[in-house]
């Protein structure tokens, strides 16, 4: 007689427990993705665009050379 009953609320309980969690999947479903965008880069000062410009200068300054040695050790 006790087996029944039993029975019927661990079935209440485990059907109240899927009920729980499909709502919570249900409002975590509504809520919409929030992307963090970075802000926009800050222009570099003048002086910082003339240093990258000469790091840019001596970096293809030294791929032009070691292109030139490579191609004289052939």
């Amino acid at each position: 007689m006790t087996a029944p009953l039993l029975n019927t609320i661990f079935e209440f309980v485990d059907c109240a427990f899927d009920l729980s969690e499909t709502i919570d999947y249900t409002r975590q479903l509504s809520k919409p993705e929030i992307v963090e965008v970075p802000p926009d880069p800050k222009p570099l000062p003048p002086a910082a665009r003339r240093a990258l410009a000469e790091a840019e200068e001596r970096e293809c300054a030294a791929q032009v050379a070691s292109g030139t040695d490579q191609a004289s050790h052939r």
